[in-house]
């Protein structure tokens, strides 16, 4: 019987699988391996929030073979190796696997080629699977990638879809391969105790339901932060339990101006992605470099542990951090703010709060991070890299009543209305008998650091 390998990475489903569907069309039985890369884990990546919600995914992946009788199969350690060798012990002639953009994602996919090769067995690599558009399928023509999101947002917006695969209805796994134990959420210490549920089938729950209920307000609440109206599928999306071709698909069949604006909230994931493929070393080098002296660790240390605590003194930055800390997910939004005060307000590197963020994001992905990280930081693609958010005037507009901050803040849950997001100009008994902190920094002084650093003045 011929066989063939899928190696599942950022694409933990079953539904709309093209690597799964070709190994499929080509080979008798397929083995369906997913490895836990031992790289990943030496470089810190390897989080309690991600690794416990990968344990969900894993969990369902294998419950979903299973109920088409196959199984997943799990290995630990350098993925080329684990590839080869279960091609070694099943004679698979050939593996599939989706395409992905970071550098080191590139360096594992020509180091498995290699390998591979050199055994006799070939390496199908298939677009379309992480993003809905390849990176670099669209460019402008002077550059081999768009540095302007507008413009690539209405090629992109023009080029066709693939269809939409569904489920295979059976998969035959030889009973030959072994396989580690399937991971468990339980085993994982250090996990977020609001974090959502992963694998296929919350995904596709979660996507029903808020089609339902919350694509067409979209355009009109998503920057609301107590309405909670994002469709929250980021770390679906990051972990591939979701197909991005078939969340484009179906918001367009719905269509409407939320849906529209859903789109184009997807086609920014993908920019970002069009952007790392064609600049892998904007993952830790400034896009485009401002001469910035960031102030060191050393010498914001006390201000930056004040930011992630969300003890900074500015309410919705710290509800922010604080919805952060506990969910392992943070309203984009939120996101902005939080980044706006780092990078501008206290003049801290990004790579400082980017590296934050990944150690507690369910959805930290490089791509996406690191790139609006700089987006906010004024070294990325922004046409207006000087733009500073005002943490009063952005909560006032955001959380207009309050509720977010009271939600997160609770010292400040006996302040009324949109005051919350001034606490320090409360009557003075009032003040007194919050515990909450005065601001780290006045804003003006922040204001004023950033723009003599910036040769703005």
């Amino acid at each position: 019987m011929s066989v063939a390998v899928v190696l599942f990475t950022a694409d933990l489903r079953l539904h709309d699988h093209p690597p799964l569907r070709a190994a499929l069309a080509s080979a008798d039985e397929v083995v369906p391996l997913f490895v836990r890369d031992d790289a990943v884990t030496a470089a810190g990546f390897d989080v309690p929030n991600r690794r416990a919600f990968l344990a969900d995914c894993l969990r369902d992946l294998d419950a979903g073979l299973r109920e088409r009788g196959g199984r997943l199969v799990v290995r630990s350690g350098d993925v080329a190796g684990e590839v080869c060798a279960i091609a070694e012990e099943t004679g698979a002639a050939e593996v599939h696997v989706a395409a992905d953009v970071s550098g080191y994602a590139r360096r594992r996919e020509e180091r498995l080629r290699g390998a591979l090769e050199a055994g006799g067995r070939r390496l199908g690599v298939h677009d379309g699977v992480v993003t809905a558009v390849a990176p670099g399928a669209v460019t402008p023509a002077s550059s081999d990638h768009f540095a302007v999101f507008t413009p690539y947002f209405r090629r992109w917006s023009g080029e066709r879809l693939r269809e939409v695969f569904g489920a295979p209805r059976a998969v035959r796994v030889p009973s030959g391969p072994r396989s580690e134990e399937i991971p468990a959420r339980a085993a994982v210490d250090g996990v977020s105790e609001g974090l959502a549920e992963g694998g296929e089938r919350a995904a596709r729950k979660a996507f029903t339901a808020w089609r339902r209920g919350g694509l067409e307000a979209y355009a009109d609440r998503s920057d609301d932060l107590a309405a909670d109206a994002t469709s929250r599928l980021s770390p679906h999306l990051h972990f591939g339990t979701l197909s991005p071709v078939e969340l484009v698909r179906r918001a367009r069949e719905a269509g409407g101006a939320g849906a529209e604006a859903f789109v184009r909230q997807l086609c920014w994931r993908e920019f970002h992605h069009q952007v790392l493929a064609a600049r892998p070393a904007a993952s830790h080098e400034n896009y485009r470099d401002k001469h910035d002296r960031w102030r060191s660790e050393s010498e914001a240390a006390g201000e930056i542990e004040a930011w992630r605590q969300g003890r900074t003194g500015y309410p919705v930055v710290d509800a922010a951090m604080r919805q952060l800390r506990h969910e392992g997910w943070m309203h984009n939004r939120g996101r902005l703010l939080a980044a706006s005060f780092l990078t501008k307000t206290l003049y801290v590197d990004w790579r400082v709060g980017a590296r934050h963020f990944l150690d507690l994001l369910v959805d930290g992905d490089i791509a996406n991070n690191q790139l609006n990280w700089q987006w906010m930081a004024g070294t990325g693609t922004d046409s207006r890299p000087n733009r500073v958010l005002n943490p009063v005037a952005q909560g006032r507009r955001l959380d207009p009543d309050g509720a977010y901050v009271r939600r997160w803040v609770p010292e400040l849950a006996p302040v009324a209305g949109s005051a919350v997001h001034e606490p320090w100009k409360l009557p003075g008994e009032e003040r007194e008998r919050l515990d909450y902190p005065e601001p780290v920094v006045e804003l003006s002084d922040g204001l004023d650091r950033f723009r003599r650093a910036r040769g703005l003045e």
